[in-house]
């Protein structure tokens, strides 16, 4: 039915189950619009980063709706290994917070020191350590809570890539000597 159980648990602080349930009654009610009239579409390389197998294909396949070109990665050790490897190669940077070996955040000040200009989504469903604030701090593009609805990750992704090819004319405008600070 195109749904998923997603379960995050640690000792003494009990379970988080997550249930993704496709909105069917609302699907046969009305005629199904094609993707690009729901949501805002694109275009580049996007880095996903989710160590559930689940979530990672649900995301992919979404994204590549989107008209997205999409690598997934089920770690963010992995992830960091592709991006090294390539920096280049990618237009934007989607990952999960609560990972083994390393966190999103962790991954994301990786991925900067590499190259700083990379646009981070940071997704949580459940993080004692990470909010929406604590992101901005981190420098961290945008924060979604998971599960995120499909138009919002679509009009984040369409806002923060658009917010990074502003901050790149302006710098441009300004010349490589003068400082640069984005709205």
């Amino acid at each position: 039915m195109g749904g998923a159980i997603a379960v995050t648990n640690a000792p003494g602080q009990g379970a988080a189950f997550e249930v993704y349930l496709p909105r069917l009654l609302a699907a046969m009610a009305a005629p199904a619009a094609p993707a690009e009239d729901l949501h805002p579409r694109g275009q580049g390389r996007v880095l996903l980063v989710e160590d559930e197998a689940m979530l990672a294909r649900v995301g992919q396949a979404h994204l590549e709706r989107l008209n997205y070109e999409v690598v997934a990665c089920l770690s963010s050790v992995e992830a960091l290994e592709a991006f090294r490897a390539v920096p280049q190669r990618f237009d934007l940077v989607i990952t999960d917070q609560t990972m083994p070996q390393m966190t999103g955040d962790a991954l994301a000040q990786a991925l900067r020191r590499i190259r700083p200009d990379i646009p981070i989504i940071l997704c949580t469903g459940f993080s004692h350590t990470m909010d929406p604030e604590s992101a901005r701090t981190l420098g961290i593009d945008a924060w979604l809570a998971k599960p995120w609805q499909a138009r919002e990750l679509a009009t984040t992704i369409q806002r923060v890539l658009d917010e990074r090819r502003r901050g790149k004319r302006e710098q441009k405008r300004t010349g490589p000597g003068d400082a640069y600070t984005p709205d």
